[in-house]
């Protein structure tokens, strides 16, 4: 998948991967990492292909962390937002604009899960959550949350406060009114058991101080935590729970959001429709938008003057109407569960054949491979040699875990099946090579 194509010859105006990293070492912060020890500049994007400064071409099997659902530059709806762009780009929430509200009544009917109906507009899933948890505030008229161990829900100071991965709560003087719980996996338990852990532990603090908790944040399926995906009943029980002490459930459906894992929303997998929910990446299809939904009777507790400057901007909004219509009317939540459930199968298999993966997890296009090493220091640095050579040889894989040892896969939902064959048979011959090095 090294082949060149129509950039060759055009390479030249590029200034490299060495140049991108050089000016990314004058000018941006120190916090900001990239994959690779040699990084390709990628220029250009077209469905489920990435292209490099050399012409080179890759299939995309991250998608820009969940992000690009409907492929790179997508002609269908980047024809939709250029036509916005070239009519009314920006007003604000103050003025009257149709894309908005036609969005919003197109959220509402039909695309969110049960009496979800309200959306209140933003940029980015940080701000969609940190909006969703003053709305709980609002409502019950408490304080405090409940979150699980090892979630990410975002880079802003209510969002670092319920995130349960150290290295991305980079604030040390966070909210305190945060209790965590353990989430509902454990390497060392069995699945249910990890689960009902978790439950039991959500019990006990219901019991100790339900009435000062506003809301429990989570992830349907923990994406930076490693691809952690509950059983069956999990959601179920720990709804029954919230509600008895009146506490509300949010679900950040930023990453499993818009058919990615087989459903609409990944909590349909467990029969539960959340009191809110956030989202943003695949709405927009790489341009910015966050949102979060709720009920009437919840919303109604959100009375205060309120805006958001960009949120919901004629772009944003017409955009994000071209992605629903684009899921609709190419199938992609059944694409989805079909070939994304082919990539599962493909990776179960290659774990029965190679024994650095030490677990596959997922739903849909959302699954991870967990690698092993003979410590947690091994195991990351076996997962970037993976990464590596699998780019290398044009396949592009995101990674995430508490270790960052489990391999990300995450493609554009309109994958091709003979993609993931070929990434499967690929993958099958890296491991092998690795495996014969003695890593």
């Amino acid at each position: 998948m090294s082949n060149l194509n129509q950039d060759q010859g055009q390479h030249t105006s590029h200034i490299g991967p060495e140049g991108v990293l050089e000016k990314r070492k004058q000018y941006f912060f120190p916090c900001t990492h990239h994959f690779y020890s040699n990084p390709p500049q990628i220029v250009r994007g077209k469905m489920q292909y990435l292209y490099d400064e050399q012409g080179r071409e890759y299939v995309d099997f991250f998608a820009g962390v969940s992000v690009v659902a409907c492929g790179h530059c997508n002609e269908q709806i980047t024809a939709k937002t250029i036509e916005q762009l070239q009519t009314l780009q920006h007003t604000t929430t103050i003025y009257l604009t149709q894309p908005m509200v036609d969005l919003a009544e197109k959220l509402a009917s039909g695309v969110l899960p049960g009496n979800l109906k309200r959306t209140f507009f933003c940029n980015s899933g940080s701000e969609a959550n940190e909006g969703a948890m003053q709305l709980a505030r609002l409502h019950t008229k408490r304080r405090d949350f409940i979150a699980l161990e090892y979630g990410l829900h975002g880079r802003t100071y209510l969002t670092m406060g319920v995130t349960g991965i150290p290295m991305w709560r980079s604030d040390d003087y966070l909210d305190s009114g945060v209790t965590f719980i353990p989430r509902p996996y454990d390497p060392e338990l069995d699945d249910e058991t990890a689960a009902r852990r978790s439950i039991e532990s959500l019990r006990q603090v219901l019991a100790e101080k339900g009435d000062t908790i506003a809301a429990m944040i989570v992830e349907p399926i923990q994406g930076n935590g490693g691809m952690i995906t509950p059983p069956d009943f999990y959601f179920r029980e720990v709804k029954k729970l919230l509600e008895k002490y009146g506490v509300l459930l949010i679900a950040d459906e930023i990453q499993t959001g818009f058919g990615r894992t087989g459903k609409m929303f990944a909590m349909e997998h467990y029969g539960v429709v959340p009191d809110i929910m956030s989202m943003a990446k695949a709405l927009g299809n790489g341009v910015p938008i966050g949102a979060f939904a709720t009920t009437d009777e919840i919303a109604a507790s959100f009375n205060r003057p309120s805006a958001s400057t960009f949120g919901g901007n004629p772009v944003s909004a017409v955009t994000a109407l071209a992605v629903l219509d684009y899921i609709e009317n190419n199938g992609l939540v059944e694409r989805a569960e079909l070939v994304g459930g082919r990539l599962l199968a493909g990776l179960c298999l290659l774990q029965k054949k190679h024994s650095l993966i030490a677990d596959v997890r997922g739903k849909g296009f959302m699954c991870g491979a967990e690698l092993r090493g003979q410590d947690a220091e091994a195991s990351a640095a076996l997962t970037d040699k993976v990464l590596e050579r699998m780019k290398d040889r044009g396949y592009i894989i995101g990674k995430n875990g508490t270790g960052r040892n489990v391999l990300a896969f995450q493609p554009p939902i309109i994958m091709p099946s003979k993609d993931v064959d070929a990434m499967l048979k690929v993958l099958d011959e890296v491991l092998t090579a690795v495996e014969s090095e003695g890593c």
